[in-house]
């Protein structure tokens, strides 16, 4: 059809099909929008919201108090290890100082050092007391310490026994979350690709196409775009139910249209061929002459034969002579290519 267009014509179609595409982009971005703040419409959860606070609480404040005790337990008991070992090497030195001792005295043989040794024995023997003393009570901290664990350990395990029950109700609460929103989803683009689809059959052609076009393309992407990429994992179903669906419609209107151009087809070649021809619009008539075919039965015919002057087909004039120069022109042309003559004429 573009063939038998004006040159403004053309540019103004442009002009159109840029309208239809901006007036498809602001649908477009105003649906995003709106998809986009569906799920805010419902509650935003989280596994907090299905753990039993009755028993979760009590467990966390004491688990929260004996780590506090283990942590107070472990750094008493770094300190005591100090202790134990400032004894232990108190101890080794004093024992070291003391065998030195002892051997000197057993070489000198001298009986007035027999109240030293006394004294050096007794001294000896409180550090090795007091290490002792230090060593039982690093005992009895790592102990309590090793209790203390073991029962924070069970008070862990309880809690995330309460966690993972919380965390399966709020997986299952997801799940039905994400269907509740595609639901949303789809009761919004579903009409609109209905919409769009008797738009498409019914008035693309119409004084407002731009505007259709521009819906329709609106439409398309919401539902194949916005809606198809969040389907859940069993949305299968829906998108080729919607599919089935959709086929099934266009599929039986195509049918209906064929037999219904058909029938119109036949009535038509049954037409004298001036009726005929006063039925054909000239950009249509252009249109299937630039494609070959024949403007009234749209079969095919070699117009470039010059023995070519009806169709063989439904017998409709393609080609018929200037009544002021004679020369062979198209039969759907309004004035002739070579003298410029009126057809009408």
């Amino acid at each position: 059809m573009s063939k038998g267009l004006r040159l403004s014509e053309k540019w103004f179609r442009r002009g159109l099909w840029l309208v239809a595409i901006i007036f498809a982009y602001l649908l477009t971005s105003l649906g995003n929008s709106i998809i986009h703040d569906l799920p805010q419409v419902e509650h935003q959860f989280s596994h907090e919201d299905f753990m039993d606070k009755a028993q979760a609480t009590p467990l966390r404040e004491q688990l929260k108090f004996i780590r506090q005790q283990q942590q107070d337990i472990d750094e008493y008991l770094q300190q005591v290890q100090l202790k134990l070992n400032s004894a232990s090497t108190n101890y080794s030195t004093a024992r070291a100082t003391f065998n030195n001792w002892l051997s000197t005295r057993h070489a000198t043989q001298l009986a007035s050092q027999d109240s030293e040794l006394i004294k050096r024995t007794e001294e000896l023997e409180t550090l090795k007391k007091i290490e002792r003393q230090v060593q039982t009570e690093s005992e009895q901290l790592a102990q309590q310490s090793l209790d203390i664990r073991q029962q924070a350990s069970g008070l862990q395990n309880q809690l995330r026994q309460l966690e993972n029950s919380a965390y399966e109700q709020y997986s299952d609460a997801l799940r039905k979350q994400e269907v509740r929103v595609f639901l949303y989803r789809l009761a919004l683009t579903l009409p609109l690709l209905l919409i769009a689809s008797w738009l498409f059959l019914k008035h693309r052609k119409n004084t407002y196409w731009p505007f259709v076009w521009g819906f329709i393309i609106f439409a398309a992407f919401a539902f194949f775009v916005e809606l198809v990429p969040y389907l859940p994992s069993y949305g299968g179903y829906v998108r080729y139910g919607v599919g089935l669906l959709l086929t099934g419609l266009i599929g039986r209107q195509a049918i209906i249209s064929l037999n219904k151009y058909l029938e119109k087809q036949k009535l038509a070649e049954q037409q004298p061929e001036l009726k005929r021809r006063e039925e054909l619009s000239y950009d249509t008539a252009l249109t299937r002459l630039s494609k070959n075919v024949c403007p009234g039965c749209e079969r095919n015919v070699d117009l470039k034969d010059a023995r070519n002057d009806f169709c063989p087909h439904c017998g409709i004039g393609l080609h018929n002579y200037c009544h002021n120069c004679q020369a062979r022109k198209s039969a759907f042309s309004r004035f002739c290519h070579q003298c410029g003559a009126s057809a009408s004429h």
